[in-house]
């Protein structure tokens, strides 16, 4: 007689065993292994037979986390050239919120189309086949990516798609088809409105304008998401400015990366904390994200008056030589030198040209003198020659004020990054360390050596606070039933490794990264596993 011996498929898809796991939700970790079933956390138990699972990471010593969300991301056009996502997912990031500070690739017109397909060619070879959101997010759906993805739709992106970036208030008809495209993108899955008000064209649009959108998203239960219109001298006017726009329109507000801008400001930390609680009280749904860092990233054309960048950029680079504006534009850049307090605070972080590349990590006043030119005349010949596309680190932050506002219950953690690479396109320049590093050093720096938060804390503000904020439904917390979207990291040893001087590299102690029950970082290594989902604004609900 031959007996033929059956074995049972495994119950689980993966265990977990041995870790102390963190829910999210601010309380202590404890010792419990966690299975996994499709893409869901099936069970929390102590003692789970490893024979029932499929795969088993043994997370001895390790702790086991919600997955990271970035709720301050500018990843998008990135997830295209290379949908691994190394610098976000080996943070332990498994959501990304992106479309932030008034930028989107959608919507998109024959006002703004041409330009935006002509930075995607020089930047990374990407063909702009889409206009809408969801023609950008069948693209990233059909080409699969490493993180789940979320994104606002940017107030530039959209006054730019409408009538250009003018300096002037749009038509009767042309808010109409603002609000038209805002209804339209939110029946899409927009998360909500984001607003870059330092930014052109996003600095021309007056309050009303503002509320008037704001009122149209907030019709689809979209979050305001604002870089505010100043983040220095007028810091206390642009924090109630935003504060106005969120309470009429009745719309929750999101402030991205509070931060104090140059010493002369680094004391007004009091009133804006103050202030954030006292309307939170009040019943303003309001957070705010702040990186870890205390150097701020940006166009290096932020130092150039906005009246000149109008139109294209063909147009604003004519203005710039022209000899009949030199006078206004070197006054208004003298006043920003006043404010970084030496060009020696700004660097070089990105540009487009290779026989710029050399500038890369190098200071304003360095460059400038290695050029055998004063500081104006180099910034203005470097964006003509890089037709504007630079990008600057500018050190003018506060750690003390940084760790104030961090502490801060309505503050949470986000990157202000994109998905980078130490190799291939997005492995270039030499870009600012948090879309690296920002989560390991949270957790590491931040919770580890210097105790200025407990770890059940920091997870906290990393996982379920953006969660409920973003109505990310089933993700951010550690229960039955959840997403499985897990981080398995070593609280004594994560770290982030990335530097001003040599950006590119990934942080330590984070072995295992799940997206969706499925191991994307596992032992270190990146599974070329591309389980992320888009998140629709239409498929979430708030926890």
């Amino acid at each position: 007689m031959i007996y033929i011996t059956i074995m049972a498929a495994p119950e689980f898809d993966l265990l977990i065993i041995n870790g102390c796991v963190y829910d999210g939700l601010g309380h202590l970790g404890v010792e419990v292994d966690l299975a996994v079933k499709r893409d869901r956390i099936a069970l929390l138990s102590k003692g789970i037979a490893t024979a029932r699972a499929g795969t088993v990471i043994d997370a001895r010593g390790m702790a086991v986390a919600p997955g990271f969300i970035d709720p301050h991301s500018h990843t998008d056009i990135e997830l295209l050239v290379n949908p691994r996502a190394e610098s976000k997912i080996r943070q332990g990031v498994t959501t990304e919120i992106a479309g932030n500070c008034g930028y989107t690739v959608f919507p998109l017109s024959q006002l703004n189309y041409e330009e935006r397909q002509r930075y995607c060619d020089e930047q990374y070879g990407v063909p702009l086949i889409w206009r809408d959101l969801e023609g950008f997010f069948s693209e990233l759906e059909s080409k699969g990516i490493a993180v789940n993805y979320a994104t606002f739709m940017g107030h530039g992106t959209l006054r730019s798609a409408v009538f250009g970036t003018q300096d002037r208030p749009p038509t009767p008809a042309e808010m109409s088809a603002m609000k038209a495209l805002i209804r339209e993108n939110m029946q899409m899955g927009a998360l909500g409105l984001s607003t870059g008000l330092i930014y052109v064209p996003g600095c021309f649009a007056d309050r009303q304008e503002l509320i008037s959108l704001c009122r149209e998203t907030a019709v689809y239960g979209g979050i305001y998401s604002t870089h505010m219109r100043n983040e220095s001298d007028y810091l206390v006017e642009a924090v109630e400015e935003a504060i106005t726009i969120a309470q009429e329109a009745h719309i929750s507000l999101q402030i991205s990366h509070l931060k104090l801008a140059y010493p002369r400001n680094w004391s007004k930390i009091h009133w804006v904390l103050s202030r954030i609680s006292e309307v939170n009280a009040q019943g303003l749904e309001i957070l705010a994200d702040r990186y870890p860092y205390t150097a701020s990233s940006t166009v290096l054309s932020s130092f150039m008056p906005p009246w000149i960048q109008q139109g294209t950029t063909s147009e604003y680079l004519a203005r710039l030589t022209d000899p009949a504006n030199e006078e206004k534009i070197r006054n208004y850049v003298q006043i920003q030198e006043e404010k970084v307090g030496s060009w020696d605070n700004v660097f070089i972080s990105s540009v487009l040209r290779k026989d710029n590349e050399h500038l890369a990590g190098k200071s304003i006043r360095r460059a400038a003198r290695d050029a055998g030119k004063e500081p104006y005349i180099f910034i203005r010949d470097l964006l003509i020659s890089e037709e504007d596309q630079v990008w600057m680190i500018n050190f003018s932050l506060n750690e003390d004020n940084f760790k104030r506002i961090i502490l801060h219950p309505l503050v949470i953690i986000g990157s202000d990054g994109w998905a980078r690479a130490p190799y291939g396109p997005l492995g270039k320049d030499k870009p600012h360390p948090r879309s690296y590093g920002t989560f390991p050093r949270m957790l590491g720096r931040y919770v580890r050596e210097e105790g200025i938060m407990s770890m059940e804390r920091a997870i906290e503000k990393m996982t379920s606070l953006t969660a409920r904020k973003f109505g990310l439904y089933g993700r951010g917390i550690i229960k039955e039933g959840n997403f499985a979207d897990l981080v398995v990291f070593a609280p004594e040893q994560i770290i982030d490794r990335s530097t001003w001087t040599d950006p590119h590299q990934y942080p330590e102690g984070i072995p295992y990264v799940i997206v969706n029950g499925i191991p994307v970082i596992y032992e270190g290594e990146h599974t070329d596993a591309f389980p992320g989902r888009i998140l629709r604004k239409s498929q979430t609900v708030v926890l």
